[in-house]
């Protein structure tokens, strides 16, 4: 998860610090520290300083010579639903993040505020550095929460003293908004199953317009995402890049690619050549080579739109995006999606037709194979309530 690499970066400088003066034990006087939005507070020691960490909506302080810390991670419910399902997965997804090896079970601090508490010693390495630390998690009807001390070791002080710091976390949690969906209809279901591998690989729900209901938190997440992921920062912004990608989009450079290969003799080869030619002759890896060499295959047989869908995808998935980031209304992104469905309904002729041109485009753009991604499709396939139930050849309904 993107979040975690400001914390990263953090903790492997903490970690590589050398030793300087003792840190804090169990007799410190304590002060609050507040998250942004003042839903969570927590008391430290006095003397560390809070560090920013880029988040908005984790907590963290350090030592004044950095060779100490702690951290408190927020994850809310309604927002990582599809990551985080229970204390077990949150433990696993912060061990992954972090590089926590050798965690043993030690005995939980007593917090009122928060339930199913599991706290645990370990050790943390990242980058070869290696560290002592505890961690404690847990969870409230309004988030899940990980508390990361890391030190350069801990003795029975410092263990004493991130007891005592537990101990004073108290959640003030926001009155959750209402979350607005659009009304799951066979319609919305092929909306959603244009777009569904992209969908189920951030953790979100395909039987939803655009994974998630729209909400103030989910809004600023689509902002966020937008601007990193696509420089798209408002209406004007949103509508040139849509306009980008169904007028041009990856498949007019695919074209000129694919015939550079064309000119550059590719055919004098067997095509069990063909990834090995590319390979000899431009200054690209290996897997990258097969890359195009599929797309090659594609193109003699499709042509120019040969990864139409990769970039048709793309785009059901920013209608919804703009939806739920506040850019178009719930009525310009659902009549937008509806267009846009009707032109791939009629470009193809099912959804395995449909998710091969998308495959193939996704190893032209991301320049590796589409294995993942592909294991996904054939899992959300099999799966009861699929999107892909739904028959490609539907009636389109408009029910907004």
């Amino acid at each position: 998860m993107k979040r975690t690499k400001k914390l990263l970066v953090i903790l492997i400088s903490l970690m590589a610090i050398a030793l300087a003066g003792c840190g804090s034990g169990s007799n410190v006087e304590l002060k609050e520290f507040l998250l942004d939005g003042d839903t969570v507070s927590i008391c430290m020691d006095e003397s560390w300083e809070a560090e920013d960490l880029d988040t908005g909506i984790d907590l963290g302080a350090f030592t004044s010579n950095g060779n100490e810390g702690i951290v408190v991670m927020q994850y809310e419910k309604a927002l990582y639903a599809g990551n985080i399902q229970d204390i077990s997965s949150l433990k696993s997804l912060t061990e992954e993040s972090f590089g926590v090896e050798d965690s043993e079970k030690i005995d939980n601090p007593s917090i009122s505020d928060l339930e199913n508490v599991e706290t645990y010693s370990c050790s943390v390495t990242s980058d070869g550095t290696k560290g002592s630390g505890m961690i404690l998690y847990g969870e409230t009807d309004y988030a899940y929460y990980s508390i990361i001390y890391i030190a350069p070791r801990i003795n029975a002080k410092k263990t004493e003293y991130f007891k005592n710091v537990c101990e004073t976390f108290k959640e003030a949690a926001p009155e959750v908004e209402a979350a607005a969906s659009v009304e799951t209809t066979d319609t919305i279901l092929w909306f959603n199953a244009t777009c569904a591998v992209l969908t189920d690989l951030n953790g979100w729900d395909c039987s939803i317009f655009g994974g998630q209901s729209a909400s103030e938190s989910v809004m600023s997440l689509r902002q966020e995402g937008l601007s990193s992921s696509w420089d798209v920062t408002d209406r004007a912004t949103a509508d040139e890049t849509m306009d980008w990608l169904l007028g041009e989009g990856h498949r007019a450079s695919f074209a000129v690619d694919m015939k550079y290969f064309e000119e550059y003799g590719i055919d004098d080869v067997a095509e069990n050549e063909w990834a090995e030619f590319i390979l000899n002759n431009f200054e690209v890896e290996e897997e990258e080579a097969q890359c195009y060499a599929n797309g090659y295959g594609a193109y003699k047989q499709y042509g120019d739109d040969t990864i139409a869908a990769w970039d048709y995808s793309r785009a059901m998935w920013l209608y919804a995006s703009y939806y739920l980031a506040g850019y178009y209304t719930e009525e310009e992104a659902l009549d937008a999606s509806l267009a846009l469905a009707a032109e791939i309904q009629s470009s193809f002729d099912s959804w395995d037709s449909f998710m091969d041109s998308y495959f193939i485009g996704y190893e032209y753009w991301a320049e590796e194979l589409s294995d993942e991604r592909r294991g996904i499709y054939e899992d959300l396939k099999a799966a009861s309530d699929s999107p892909f139930n739904v028959d490609w050849n539907l009636t389109f309904e408009k029910t907004w």
